[in-house]
């Protein structure tokens, strides 16, 4: 069966790890510094940003919220085609999510929607990045100043994608990054937020139990015997060994991009004219994808991922609405989501990792071309109408 994704553990990585664990500190030290070095580098982050690395991406999610100030009684506004992740972090600082639609062209959260969904407790603003593909995020800033508002910008999906020629997490407010096993950088486990330097400070004791060691000891393999705790804190730092892990992939990232946008263009050319198939809005310049997802028409998603199994080829869907779930039937704007719900119910994930060769490529594109839903066909003019 050929998977949904597979990381990429080249010798560089299993070096590394080895390395890590001969070192003999597997808490949070000096890889961890070279982490966020690398991390800083890739983005291109100017010396008023900072990294600040965390265990996973639900982690630099929560602490983005709080760092925005994002507490108990307040609202934040969020598309519901989102991570669980998203919504547990708001769920964590005591707030509710309020959901807004989506746009047909990106699948992210559609600007223009979100002041008619602003209230009185109306905190801060989620922003992601779907599959990699850059949300309009600049017209999410101007409504977000516009209302005294914070924004944070999930980037999960998105580590090396420009947004007009900019690096995500080098320009606006807070950016939070995931390195999960399944992203295209993985660190097995592991997360970062972005932020301005001024505003960082707190950060660093939160992350580690509210402990004030200074940092350059931690960095140093080392820790402190003696400290003071001022605030609540988390067990949320990153080990040395993910770290070093994250390091070699970081490094490679530049190729890891050019190999997916490469295969993502290969699909869009496969399967922009099959009945029944919406292809993704984009033609991936300055996209780091994460993943590549197709939309199925007229309900025939379980047919189609059914015909691609028999093909031996597995499909995800990234993801179920978080409306749809028991906990978040009741939040404001649930009822109100007309292109997540049908989104939602048409989205397919397909094959994507870093170095596929042409055999698996060939496979899934002879798999997909195989299909026929049931006298479906794609109204081309659906993206065009966003």
């Amino acid at each position: 069966m050929i998977p949904v994704f597979k990381p990429q553990i080249d010798a560089d990585t299993i070096k590394a790890a080895v390395d890590a664990l001969h070192l003999g500190w597997l808490g949070m030290g000096s890889y961890v510094r070279e982490f966020e070095e690398e991390l800083a580098k890739l983005l291109e982050l100017g010396e008023d940003r900072t990294v600040i690395a965390v265990n996973t991406g639900t982690s630099a999610l929560h602490l983005a919220l709080l760092s925005a100030g994002v507490g108990p009684g307040d609202e934040v506004i969020t598309p519901s085609l989102n991570n669980i992740g998203d919504l547990q972090a708001i769920g964590m600082c005591g707030a509710e999510p309020v959901f807004v639609d989506i746009r047909e062209d990106d699948l992210a959260i559609d600007p223009k929607l979100i002041p008619a969904a602003i209230g009185p407790r109306t905190k801060a603003i989620i922003a992601l990045h779907y599959m990699g593909v850059p949300c309009r995020i600049d017209e999410i800033h101007e409504v977000a100043r516009a209302h005294g508002l914070r924004v944070i910008e999930d980037a999960a999906h998105a580590t090396g994608t420009r947004a007009q020629s900019r690096r995500i997490g080098s320009f606006g407010d807070i950016a939070c990054f995931s390195f999960d096993a399944i992203k295209t950088v993985t660190c097995i486990d592991g997360g970062a937020v972005v932020l301005p330097k001024e505003s960082a400070g707190p950060l660093y004791p939160q992350r580690l139990l509210g402990m004030t060691q200074p940092n350059e000891r931690l960095y140093s393999n080392a820790r402190a015997y003696h400290f003071d705790v001022h605030e609540q804190g988390f067990r949320y730092h990153l080990a040395n060994l993910h770290a070093a892990i994250g390091t070699t992939q970081i490094r490679a990232l530049p190729t890891f991009i050019a190999n997916r946008r490469k295969y993502a263009r290969m699909y869009n050319e496969a399967f922009r004219d099959l009945p029944g198939l919406v292809v993704p809005n984009s033609d991936f310049s300055d996209v780091s994808l994460f993943h590549y997802v197709v939309r199925v028409a007229d309900g025939g998603r379980d047919e189609f991922r059914e015909h691609l199994r028999t093909c031996d080829v597995d499909t995800g869907v990234h993801w179920l609405p978080g409306h749809w779930f028991s906990k978040f039937q009741t939040c404001r704007g649930a009822n109100a989501l007309p292109v997540t719900d049908r989104v939602g119910s048409e989205i397919v994930t397909l094959p994507l990792w870093s170095f596929m060769d042409e055999d698996t490529l060939a496979t899934v594109i002879d798999a997909v071309g195989g299909f026929r839903s049931s006298g479906s066909t794609v109204k081309k003019s659906q993206a065009a109408r966003a």
